[in-house]
């Protein structure tokens, strides 16, 4: 069974980090954003000539999910989820993912929180494709320049079957040209 994913177009991204933004704020508790609890699943990358956000690929083989040695890392609902109690923060998921769409943080537990201890929990987070929103994807309803866009697994085949028509179209025109 083929994930969807989200992808993005880089013709389009303004890099206003929007996306990571609405990212966070989808996943927070109690609506209380803070430095410290500041960790988009997605994160925006400007280089020279590009901008564009780097996302969970929700890879149907999961680099991520075959490496992890507890299974924290599971296939639900057409995408790739961790799931934070089983999840040990031993950074091996993030090693192995192609994409470097795995980020460990490190986070005061909510428990201790609120007693002003120091115990920290280190996790692995990734994109879960906003899986408890109704809505979908908080970062793809956000973006100001719809750069981002979720692809549907009944949607893949339709765009390669239009690249390939392209391709041959467009090598079919330079071999008559010549």
């Amino acid at each position: 069974m083929t994930n969807r994913f989200i992808v993005a177009d880089a013709n389009k991204c303004i890099g206003c980090k929007t996306c990571e933004l609405a990212c966070v704020a989808s996943h927070v508790k109690d609506n209380n954003m803070t430095f410290s609890n500041f960790h988009p699943r997605l994160k925006v990358i400007k280089g020279m000539s590009v901008t564009i956000p780097v996302v969970c690929r929700q890879c149907d083989n999961a680099p991520c999910a075959n490496a992890c040695p507890t299974n924290a890392i599971i296939r639900k609902a057409n995408s790739i989820q961790v799931i934070q109690e089983r999840c040990i923060g031993c950074k091996t998921c993030a090693i192995a993912c192609p994409f470097g769409a795995m980020t460990v943080v490190t986070q005061q537990t909510e428990y201790n929180q609120q007693n002003d201890n120091d115990s920290y929990q280190t996790q692995a987070i990734k994109c879960d494709l906003c899986i408890d929103n109704p809505t979908g994807p908080a970062c793809v309803n956000a973006c100001p320049t719809n750069t981002l866009s979720i692809v549907e697994p009944r949607n893949i085949e339709k765009l390669i079957q239009e690249k390939q028509k392209r391709t041959a179209l467009d090598e079919m025109n330079i071999f008559i040209q010549l």
